[in-house]
């Protein structure tokens, strides 16, 4: 029997693009070994950049959700005038580098007179830790709206209008019906969200700046040393950041696409 060269093909590819990421993901271990990389998982540094990384990741995720819920279910659920405009406007932010989206923050709360007023007398954003959530938040947030809409999109709608027809409130139907219906795609979201905003760079270096043991988060401190040229210490941040992309990727799909055991 002749060989499927369509499939051998598609195998090869599929061989030579696991084979690419792979050499790149195991590559910081190259420049270091196992006791240096232990001592500097074990860094001062390293310690604070995890904690920052995990406090504002949730911080941000949590707040994306609480926005992102009903914006998502409003733009599932309802008809209106204008709704193919505001979902491609709030595409943009996905096709706009997170650099410039922190340029952006920056200047408006900066050179921006409610940008400033805010700044200034309601929490204070650039080069402080609250600029690091709200720059996070910004990546995020599409993602988060994304993910939670394609869920809602799935339950269908007669869920909600069986339970209105015993007696429910419109509000009492998304709460007791809706949600728990959507739960596997609102923790889907809820990991997606929280590791992309553990790894967010651009936006957070501009807005919150990169500042050690301030606003040092653990991407920040991946550029900080290894501009220093401290191998040892990238490596280690490296590696917590691949392992933590790692575990909430088979979480994520485990959520979305396999399901809760029965």
């Amino acid at each position: 029997m002749k060989p499927n060269m369509f499939r051998v093909a598609m195998f090869l590819c599929l061989a030579f693009i696991l084979i690419f990421f792979l050499c790149i993901f195991v590559s910081p271990t190259i420049f270091t070994g196992p006791w240096q990389l232990a001592s500097a998982f074990l860094s001062d540094e390293a310690r604070f950049a995890v904690f920052l990384s995990i406090s504002t990741a949730t911080c941000s995720t949590v707040i994306s959700l609480i926005i992102g819920i009903p914006v998502a279910y409003a733009l599932s659920r309802l008809e209106f005038r204008g709704k193919t405009i505001i979902e491609g406007f709030l595409d943009i932010p996905v096709a706009v580098p997170p650099i410039a989206l922190g340029v952006m923050l920056l200047i408006f709360f900066a050179r921006n007179p409610l940008g400033s007023f805010i700044n200034e007398r309601v929490i204070k954003f650039v080069f402080e830790v609250p600029g690091i959530i709200l720059a996070q938040l910004a990546v995020i947030s599409v993602l988060t709206i994304k993910v939670l809409k394609e869920s809602f999109d799935g339950i269908p709608p007669r869920f909600e209008m069986v339970a209105r027809t015993f007696g429910y409130t419109e509000l009492e139907s998304f709460l007791y019906v809706t949600l728990p219906a959507a739960k596997r795609g609102i923790l889907g979201a809820a990991l997606l969200s929280w590791a992309r905003a553990l790894g967010e760079f651009g936006a957070t270096v501009m807005l919150a700046g990169a500042t050690r043991f301030k606003t040092e988060t653990l991407s920040i401190a991946l550029y900080l040393n290894l501009a220093a040229a401290d191998l040892e210490s990238v490596a280690a941040l490296s590696c917590i950041l691949l392992l933590t992309a790692c575990i909430s990727q088979i979480l994520v799909r485990k959520l979305l696409y396999r399901g809760f055991a029965a």
